[in-house]
């Protein structure tokens, strides 16, 4: 199995540490990179790649290395890690590579293919050549939703999110906002893209859940956050939300309420300096009423999509140890606490 993954930013470096770091897990042969245009002050980050066993290709011949034109025809994969319509854009060419089995793309690129989220609808993209991974936020919705009110979401009746974003990449600066900015709401019924997202996903297993959002971006550059207001059929003990959060192994919890502290530790001890849970509940900051539960969680944007995107691979290559890959793949990176 030959892949590419298209796009070398936060999101890309991540998954093609992960993808040579498992590479006999996935059964994947060779692992490509493209960067379209190597610029000077990339040369670095382009060789530290190279020497980790990535091969690097591009689309201008003169570059130093692989040019794009030869080895596309061998890929059998792509990940689309580029944003802000780059992978809606890919696509036009993608569909005529002769043997590709499949591609995905990232949060922005919506409309890319199928809605998808390991563990929500992976039966919906078998045999679907072109997926979409929602967003880390989307992740993050869904699954405190999935965890609380089941994975057919059988216990819920409607709820609230309001999700408190960070400005920019801890690597960035062009989006750093000096103010806290209030997004406009979308959908005047279900409000910002968030619960858009959220409907959509499930909307691929013919479910329509009642959800609604706002949101705010704040100068922070280290994690999102969203305060939760999840409504129950039935309600909920201490001791059913502790066994309900022990059954998601991608729903982490934390007694800190800092998120700069969180964001350190997963530098420090995650793969690679990323946390791949889809949120962490602030367990000890719980409101339990008699049909709803509230509370705070912390978003780990770039690391929480990244197994739905490997699972997504497997799924849609139809490898036949999908299981047994995700279950090593998430005993080795997800953490019950943090």
């Amino acid at each position: 199995m030959k892949v590419l993954v298209n796009g070398i930013g936060n999101i890309g470096t991540t998954l093609l540490a992960l993808l040579i770091e498992h590479q006999e897990l996935l059964n994947i042969d060779t692992v490509f990179a493209l960067k379209n245009k190597p610029l000077p002050w990339q040369e670095d980050d382009l060789n530290y790649l190279s020497s980790t066993g990535v091969r690097i290709c591009s689309r201008v011949t003169e570059s130093g290395f692989e040019f794009l034109d030869t080895i596309i025809d061998e890929i059998d994969y792509i990940f689309d890690c580029t944003n802000n319509g780059g992978g809606i854009l890919n696509k036009q060419w993608y569909v005529d590579l002769p043997n590709l089995k499949g591609a995905c793309a990232q949060g922005s690129e919506k409309k890319f293919g199928v809605p998808y989220m390991t563990g929500v609808n992976d039966q919906v993209i078998r045999k679907k050549k072109f997926v979409h991974v929602v967003s880390c936020n989307t992740h993050s919705l869904a699954s405190l939703l999935t965890t609380f009110t089941g994975k057919n979401l059988e216990q819920h009746t409607e709820s609230d999110f309001v999700v408190v974003r960070r400005s920019e990449d801890i690597g960035n600066h062009q989006r750093l906002v000096a103010a806290n900015v209030v997004a406009r709401h979308m959908d005047d019924q279900i409000g910002t893209h968030h619960s858009i997202d959220v409907v959509d996903l499930f909307e691929t297993k013919e479910m329509l859940p009642s959800v609604t959002s706002s949101d705010v971006t704040t100068p922070s550059q280290l994690m999102h956050a969203v305060r939760f207001n999840i409504g129950l059929k039935e309600k909920l003990t201490q001791k059913d939300i502790d066994r309900l959060i022990a059954n998601n192994p991608h729903l982490a919890t934390s007694t800190k309420f800092d998120s700069n502290v969180i964001f350190e530790r997963g530098r420090r001890i995650g793969f690679h300096g990323r946390i791949y849970s889809h949120a962490i509940v602030i367990s000890n900051n719980l409101i339990i009423g008699r049909n709803s539960i509230k509370g705070w969680a912390f978003i780990p944007q770039e690391g929480n999509t990244l197994l739905s995107t490997i699972n997504a691979f497997l799924i849609q290559t139809d490898y036949a140890e999908t299981e047994k890959a995700m279950t090593s793949l998430r005993s080795n990176l997800l953490m019950d606490r943090w």
